[in-house]
């Protein structure tokens, strides 16, 4: 399977490459607008990195609380002051994308 997978992202990012081959140049292009392409990556990016983040805190968390009970009102704490540390990357990064357009 994991090769399979592999050999469709190779697939997929070769056709991502090839789509400016086929681009209408000259005078009839009006241009790029690079920082809205980079800004939408930095936004994919930065979402991934809090959706991912944001999982594994909780997933370790309920599994501290599953461990000991008695403690979840600390790691509850704990957790959330975390989710709130790692949410502000996801602001962080959309103020700069509205900055930078």
């Amino acid at each position: 399977m994991r090769q399979v997978m592999s050999k469709v992202f190779m697939v997929m990012s070769a056709l991502c490459f090839a789509v400016p081959a086929f681009a209408q140049g000259g005078a009839a292009s009006g241009g790029t607008n690079w920082v809205a392409v980079a800004a939408g990556i930095a936004m994919a990016i930065a979402s991934a990195g809090c959706g991912l983040g944001q999982g594994r805190a909780a997933a370790a968390a309920n599994e501290g609380i599953a461990r000991n009970p008695s403690a979840s009102g600390a790691i509850q704490t704990a957790l959330i002051i975390g989710l709130a540390f790692i949410e502000s990357l996801a602001i962080y990064t959309l103020l700069i994308v509205f900055v930078k357009m």
